[in-house]
């Protein structure tokens, strides 16, 4: 791709996520649930024709994919690196992190979907707890990529992962992710993803039918090490 084409698809994306009605459902798909124009509409406060054309942009640009089921077109986000992307303007829309004090709602800061992996308190927690049991390391000094360790490895085969399998896959095996809500890092990635996937099937966590919100059950506090986090988003 030359320079210039690559300026032009940059302005055009960026274009895109900053008009204020398409921000708005960008960010609404990032808990993962597809959903209709009609749907979207509702979330940007525009009409059906206005949703139509503003998501038709986000479509030319890779934003949002679509797909046909019955009568009805659902969108999505394009991919992972879309998600991130959002969560790295949320951050930046932030402020810097010198004497950051969060107004994420308690319940959202303490458990919620990025995407396809978990983000808030407990995954920032859980990120940290698997480095303190030598589960993750770097992958090289200075980047943001994770690799498990021999431990880790063993571990979460044990728990029914299947580490292999996730190297295959054509995505990053793992990265740190900058929370925007606590300012610190969660695991993101092929691995991220299959850590909520773990952790809802073994009922650690469960996931709100609609929206990001997460919530931490009992049996998640004691298996997983993390009795220390409540659930309004506070450690005790």
């Amino acid at each position: 791709m030359d320079v210039e084409h690559l300026d032009a698809q940059i302005s055009g994306i960026a274009a895109s996520i900053g008009e204020p009605a398409r921000a708005r459902m960008l960010y609404c798909l990032l808990d993962g649930h597809a959903r209709t124009s009609t749907e979207l509409g509702i979330v940007a406060e525009v009409c059906a024709s206005t949703a139509s054309a503003h998501l038709a942009r986000l479509k030319d640009y890779q934003l949002v994919k679509v797909y046909a089921q019955g009568k009805h077109r659902y969108y999505s986000l394009k991919d992972a690196n879309v998600a991130h992307a959002l969560e790295a303007l949320s951050v930046v829309a932030g402020g810097s992190a010198a004497g950051f004090v969060p107004n994420t709602p308690s319940r959202l800061r303490a458990a919620r979907t990025c995407y396809d992996h978990m983000a808030g308190e407990v995954a920032v927690t859980l990120h940290d707890r698997m480095q303190e049991l030598g589960w993750l390391q770097r992958a090289a000094p200075g980047e943001n990529l994770y690799e498990l360790t021999g431990a880790g490895t063993e571990g979460l085969s044990r728990l029914g992962v299947d580490v292999d399998a996730l190297r295959l896959m054509r995505r990053r095996f793992a990265y740190a992710c900058l929370d925007w809500s606590e300012r610190r890092p969660h695991i993101g990635g092929a691995l991220g993803a299959a850590l909520l996937k773990l952790a809802l099937s073994r009922k650690w966590m469960t996931q709100d039918m609609e929206g990001r919100g997460l919530r931490l059950t009992d049996i998640g506090k004691r298996e997983i090490g993390l009795a220390h986090v409540t659930a309004r988003g506070r450690t005790r």
